[in-house]
């Protein structure tokens, strides 16, 4: 009974549900012993719920601090941030309604800002003098107020537009928290209800949270416009003419350098030699996982903070600086490309742009690179494409061998499944192909690879582990070996493959029809019964072979009679301990958990098909050793 408590825990029942096991072991006559030990165990294991929920709300009040601290790293828009906060505050005090307040420095009172859950228009437009109702003497007092009543509520100024607009808001329960920059008040954080509740010191504390978050976004939003300014201020002051055109000339000698290269057909360590002849210093060029493609990877590293100021400078699209380093990073739709980090004492503003310019060079490059990769995963994948939808075509044979692929030699063919990121999805599968001299090819939610192999169970768990890696989400791989070269064949067989794993609730996994038991020989192409049944039934058949026993005849009697000893003894005409110990001994050769309902129904099966299979000897077994 004490387990059914750590059962009810484990599937977060309700309160009411903790009764259950006291109330069974009553009905069943439990002694008042056993009943005081039961009450007690609950007890506990209410304490131990509350305990449970109570973290678990912490927790998402700290991951919904965490988000807002995250909106704020990544500001874009005050309003956007703004109104999560707001959102966030009510749905985690579980109010009706949330809104916030700012003050208006030059009208000398408050002005509704953001709301979230109000319906009434003029609620939305309110304003508040200073120490008029909750929010003005919030504002007022700099100090956080609540109300389980607030139209009853005798401690604040009521004022006729004020309680209009909360009448028709519907509100009751309120409660307000100013928004503090140092001493100086800004606004006010409210959270509020349309029925009557009291509002708990832990609340409080978290709309407090909140309201500090709102009050340094609105801080910093105004700083950045404000070190904006200053920059575009000393950026022209400092800027002189002589400067600004030795500085284009540099740069443009150098970008023509950098474009003379590219155009005689140098690559990307040939650009890397030009920089760093013209700027001088040490240069690291990196790929969008920070691996170093050409120049010293020494100068990249062990520097602190490369990997920021790289993200900082594809924010920014300019080059972005960091003691020693100079940083610039290249995107193409919101992902990395490369990045150039160049370490230098001596840094002029015009390198830069030189800096820029190397990095967008390289970009060019690497982007032809991989348009010839696409190109050549194009070819790859309209082959396969082919193989599976036009098996038998001419040619198929000399197309392979062009690509470096003989189709004589034993592969595996691969369906892994997949949702979203379809371009990433397909440029891995196309990468995976070519280095591992197969083909590839994308297919609506799968992608679809012929890879070198005989191991489909150990090829398709690799592909299904290293594809869910590069998308951050599940991708679920079933494989199949073309036989004679049926690869149409092969590619339903790891088509139900994988739907049957994902089936199973084995999303993300990956497997053949040999891994999949009963499920594989139903689903296979091959249909290797004897397979099956030895992979199953091996170690009691290979058991009687040795021994001369009759384990198989007995288990198949004993599923006969309903896993009943007594009656497989009347089956067999043996004694029932005869039957324990053929039991016993099947047990410790199929191990734990054989007459589970899962394994039990693949033994079963086996037995039949081994029935089917195998004739038996009419001798009897009467008296057959275990």
């Amino acid at each position: 009974m004490v387990r059914r408590f750590l059962e009810l825990l484990a599937r977060e029942a309700s309160a009411v549900e903790f009764e259950g096991p006291i109330i069974e072991a009553r009905a069943a006559g439990a002694d008042p012993a056993e009943i005081e030990r039961l009450e007690l165990a609950k007890v506990e294991a209410l304490r131990v719920r509350q305990l449970l929920r109570r973290r678990a709300r912490r927790e998402a009040e700290l991951s919904a601090l965490f988000d807002t601290a995250g909106d704020l790293a990544a500001l874009r828009d005050l309003d956007a941030v703004l109104e999560a906060i707001v959102h966030r505050a009510r749905q985690l005090l579980g109010t009706d309604t949330a809104y916030l307040t700012l003050g208006d420095p030059e009208r000398g009172d408050t002005y509704m800002r953001v709301t979230d859950g109000s319906v009434s228009a003029a609620f939305q437009a309110l304003r508040l003098g200073m120490g008029d109702g909750l929010g003005g003497l919030v504002a007022q007092t700099a100090r956080p107020y609540s109300t389980a009543d607030y139209p009853a509520d005798s401690r604040f100024h009521h004022t006729g537009t004020i309680d209009s607009a909360v009448k028709e808001e519907g509100l009751v329960a309120i409660l307000g928290v100013p928004l503090r920059l140092g001493r100086r008040v800004i606004g006010v954080l409210f959270a509020a209800n349309r029925s009557a509740r009291p509002f708990l010191q832990e609340e409080e504390a978290l709309l407090a949270s909140l309201a500090a978050h709102a009050a340094v976004a609105i801080d910093n939003a105004r700083l950045l416009q404000e070190t904006r300014n200053a920059l575009d201020e000393l950026s022209q002051a400092h800027r002189t003419a002589r400067e600004h055109a030795a500085a284009v000339e540099r740069a443009a000698l150098a970008h023509d350098r950098m474009t003379s290269v590219v155009l005689r057909g140098g690559g990307i360590e040939n650009v890397a030699a030009v920089i760093t002849e013209v700027l001088g210093g040490t240069l690291a060029v990196l790929d969008d996982l920070g691996r170093p493609l050409a120049g010293d990877a020494g100068a990249a590293g062990p520097e602190p903070g490369v990997f920021e100021a790289a993200q900082a400078s594809r924010a920014l699209g300019r080059t972005v600086r960091r003691g020693e380093l100079l940083i610039a990073s290249v995107d193409v739709g919101g992902e990395p490309l490369c990045t150039l980090v160049l370490r230098s004492g001596h840094i002029l503003d015009a390198d830069e742009r030189i800096l820029e310019r190397g990095a967008q060079v390289c970009a060019l490059l690497l982007l032809f690179r991989r348009s010839v990769a696409e190109a050549e995963g194009r070819v790859r994948g309209e082959l396969l494409d082919d193989l599976i939808s036009r098996p038998g075509s001419p040619g198929l044979a000399d197309r392979a061998r062009r690509l470096g692929l003989d189709l004589d030699t034993p592969h595996v063919l691969v369906v892994a499944r997949y949702e979203g990121q379809r371009e990433r999805a397909a440029f891995w599968a196309s990468s995976q192909a070519a280095v591992r001299h197969g083909l590839a090819a994308a297919r609506g939610e799968e992608v679809v690879l012929l890879l070198p192999g005989d191991d489909p169970g150990g090829i398709a768990r690799r592909i299904a582990a290293e594809l869910t890696a590069s998308l951050g989400r599940p991708a679920t791989a079933g494989a199949a070996v073309p036989r004679n070269g049926e690869v149409t064949a092969a590619y339903r067989e790891a088509q139900r493959c994988a739907q049957a794993l994902v089936a199973l609730g084995r999303a993300g996994d990956g497997a053949g029809a040999a891994e999949l038991g009963f499920v594989g020989l139903l689903i296979g192409d091959g249909q290797d019964v004897p397979g099956f049944v030895g992979s199953v039934l091996g170690p009691v058949s290979g058991y009687d072979a040795r021994r001369g026993t009759a384990l198989v005849d007995t288990l198949a009697a004993y599923f006969a009679a309903g896993g009943s000893p007594s009656r497989t003894a009347e089956a067999m005409h043996i004694h029932v301990n005869t039957v324990t110990q053929r039991l016993d001994r099947i047990a410790k050769l199929l191990g734990d958990g054989w007459q589970e309902p899962e394994r039990a129904l693949e033994l079963q099966l086996a037995l039949r098909l081994h029935r089917l299979g195998h004739t038996t000897s009419p001798q009897s077994v009467e008296n057959s050793p275990i």
